[in-house]
This record gives structure tokens, sequence and C-alpha cells, in this order.
């Protein structure tokens, strides 16, 4: 059996207007950007997205937000992105900030099948305003819901045949917490090989999470924000 799509057209045929999609990926290391360029040319809308941020005006998943294809985004880091603000702003795009270890929990959560957590992030502060609270050892913790998405994207370096992923370096970050935590995950890849010929040691995400594998070519490896010393 393969898992393998012959195109990101057939990977991502039945996401649907008001889909909920996890995403994977930090900043602009390890987004699927080919899959969310073509969510971008399939034009689907009143998406829910969920993703440590929400990339930059004119990268990653910014540019659902410039097609106004985004209609809430929970995240955990939006400094990156003007047209962000600007559709807050306006009230167009409905966000929920969450704590980066909250969230990266929330989505482990829902990929383990754990409906929710108590944490103490966010106690006092306006992150717990409508949540519920519990004392434990006399310390207070919110209540966190794990989060299921209709569809997970994410990216991987390698997959084989049957679906099991490796990650390069960095570009793991989120992406194995979001590959279990989609009802249908696709993963984009770099390289795909056949079943057998990752050793087990290599395997970051078991095939059994993955439903779909494509191949994307040409990846720009683009720099978010280049940094260099004065000489």
């Amino acid at each position: 059996m393969t898992k393998v799509c012959h195109s990101f057209t057939e990977a991502l045929s039945d996401i649907q207007d008001g889909n909920t999609l996890i995403v994977g990926g930090f900043g602009l290391c390890g987004i699927p950007e080919k899959s969310i360029k073509a969510l971008q040319e399939k034009g689907v809308t009143d998406l829910t997205v969920v993703s440590n941020n929400c990339g930059v005006d004119d990268a990653g998943l910014g540019l659902l937000l410039a097609n106004q294809q985004i209609k809430k985004m929970v995240a955990s880091y939006v400094g990156e992105n003007k047209i962000f603000e600007q559709q807050f702003l306006s009230g167009e795009l409905d966000v929920e900030l969450t704590p980066q270890g909250t969230l990266a929990e929330r989505i482990r959560a829902g990929g383990a099948g754990i409906p929710g957590f108590y944490t103490a992030t966010g106690v006092g502060t306006p992150i717990a305003e409508g949540k519920e609270t519990k004392d434990f050892n006399g310390k207070t913790y919110l209540l966190e819901a794990g989060i299921v998405g209709d569809f997970a994207l994410v990216k991987a370096w390698k997959a084989d045949t049957l679906g099991n992923l490796t990650y390069r370096k960095t570009a793991r970050n989120f992406n194995p917490l979001a590959a279990m935590a989609g009802k249908i995950t696709i993963a984009e890849v770099e390289e795909i090989v056949e079943a057998g010929e990752l050793s087990p040691e290599e395997i970051h995400t078991p095939g059994v999470y993955v439903q779909r594998v494509v191949k994307g070519t040409d990846y720009e490896k683009r720099i978010e924000r280049l940094t260099v010393k004065d000489a």
C-alpha cells in the first residue's frame, strides 16, 4: 500500500471551506510551503488555522491571510505580519493567542486523544478569562483543551511510501506534534523512498499518523530575518 499522491491538487482535494487546519513549522522554518501555495490557488475560505505563527506578509500562511482565506488564527506569535495586524484590528480576523508551550501541549494532547489538561501558564492573566481553574497542592492551574484538526499539513525531509517521516534539524519543530493531531495528515516532503529504506532510528513520525505524502521541489530555504555582524 502506498500513501503517495501525485500532486498537491490531489493531496489537498477534500479540504473544504470552514475546515480546521493544524500547520507545522516555526517562522518560515519547516513550513509546508507548497501545500500552503496550493491552498491559496484552491481558494478555500473561512479556515481556522492552528500554527505557531502566521508566516510573513508574502510567504507561508501570510499568503492565505492576504487572500482573506483565514477566518480564525490560533497562534503563539504574530509579530512578523503586518496583514495579520491590519485584519485583527479591523475585526476581519478572529485571533486566539496561546502561550507557546501551551499551544504545543494542546496539539500534542489532541493527537494523543487527551481532551484537556491543567497548566499553570496564564493563571492571573487575560489568558485565564472564562477558563476553568483547579488547585493542586495549593497552586492554581488552568484547564486547556486539546486541539484536533480536520487536516494537518506538515513538512518533512524524507518519507517512505508508507508515510514514515524524517525531519531535518530545526525544521522538526512543531511538525511531529501537528502530524499527530490531524484527522487526515498530509506530509509534504523533499524526498520519497521505498518502504524499509528508512531505519527505525531515523523515523520521527510513524506512518500510522500520516494518510498522504506528496513530494515538493525547488524549495527556497528563505531566511525570515537576516541578521549580520558589523565587520
